[in-house]
């Protein structure tokens, strides 16, 4: 037995599995190491081939590894299952990571740096911010429901029914009154939280060159743009545009067999978070093309199919430009003015 040439690392919260082979495939480690040894055990190792799944802390573990001078690869929890053999533990995870990182057509997961994934939680936290903002909205019209109290949907329409809420305090007893008061007060609270979210999201946009370039596309903002440039460190790991569309889960699923070819609805496969932020810039996107009338694709989309349809497939073509633009460096160029 040589030296070890590749490994697989199945990591934990505190427990890490190690499955160390040389280049002739022999196995030349197999242990478990705490949280706390694992920087000083791979210090002590000749640069090697790391392989890891694509999963929480991964990111930071590879990023520590490489400083320790190791070549590491980070793959699809989903593409490692094939290589499991029969049981499965930390034991037969590492080892079935050693075989897949050594694979050929293997797919592999950039890693991402800190600012990237710096970037990518202040798209998380708005997201939270988000859906607790709806849960109060939701909660605070049924409660006033009940007493009479209606208005248009619309979050718009929220805060002029907080003000009759505060106004007509005898339309609503004051036991619930006094019930009601946290919810609005922390539905102001949660408004404030994501405006400063969204300020930031908006300084980082303007200092990232591809999240600007990717502005330009119709449809797509800074809340689209900068999630994007956070999401692909590079695009160039991805062989076509339609090989990133089908990452964001845009493109039909497959069931062909017999040379018959099956497509049937979006596969809603990689990204939910990119995926739905890119249907909702379509979807505004459809809201206007009539009015506009910039882009006659869009106008006979919409003839032929339902609008949400149309929307799918609107943002299906905004990832392929995305991708090409973010590979080739270039901004957006209108189809009228290439055309002219």
């Amino acid at each position: 037995m040589g030296e070890i040439s590749t490994i697989g690392l199945d990591i934990a919260k505190h427990v890490f599995q190690v499955h160390g082979v040389d280049t002739a495939g022999q196995v030349v480690v197999r242990r478990q190491l705490r949280r706390s040894e694992v920087q000083k055990f791979f210090a002590g190792l000749a640069p090697a081939l790391i392989g890891m799944e694509a999963c929480a802390t991964s990111h930071y573990w590879a990023r520590e590894l490489r400083r320790c001078g190791h070549e590491v690869r980070l793959m699809p929890a989903q593409y490692v299952k094939a290589y499991v053999k029969r049981q499965k533990n930390d034991a037969a995870d590492a080892e079935a990571i050693c075989e897949a990182v050594r694979r050929p057509t293997m797919r592999f997961v950039p890693v991402k740096s800190e600012e990237q994934q710096s970037a990518l939680m202040l798209h998380r936290c708005r997201d939270l911010l988000i859906r607790q903002r709806t849960m109060l909205v939701n909660a605070l019209r049924g409660h006033l429901a009940e007493f009479g109290m209606i208005e248009a949907r619309g979050l718009g329409k929220v805060a002029s029914l907080i003000a009759a809420l505060s106004q007509t305090e005898n339309a609503v007893p004051p036991l619930a009154h006094k019930a009601l008061e946290p919810l609005a007060a922390q539905l102001h609270a949660i408004q404030k939280q994501i405006e400063r979210v969204d300020a930031e999201i908006l300084r980082w946009h303007k200092q990232n060159q591809v999240s600007r370039r990717l502005a330009t596309i119709p449809g797509i903002g800074p809340v689209i743009a900068s999630a994007i440039a956070a999401s692909v460190p590079d695009a160039a790991t991805f062989s076509s545009a339609r090989q990133f569309a089908a990452w964001v889960g845009l493109v039909p699923r497959q069931n062909s067999t017999g040379g018959k070819p099956r497509l049937g609805r979006i596969s809603k496969q990689g990204d939910a978070y990119l995926r739905r932020l890119l249907i909702i810039g379509a979807q505004s996107v459809l809201r206007w093309s009539r009015a506009t009338r910039r882009s006659l694709w869009t106008i006979a989309l919409l003839d032929r199919r339902p609008r949400k349809v149309a929307a799918v497939a609107l943002a299906n073509k905004m990832a392929r430009v995305a991708w090409a633009l973010m590979v080739h460096g270039e901004d957006y160029r209108r189809p009228e003015a290439s055309a002219a």
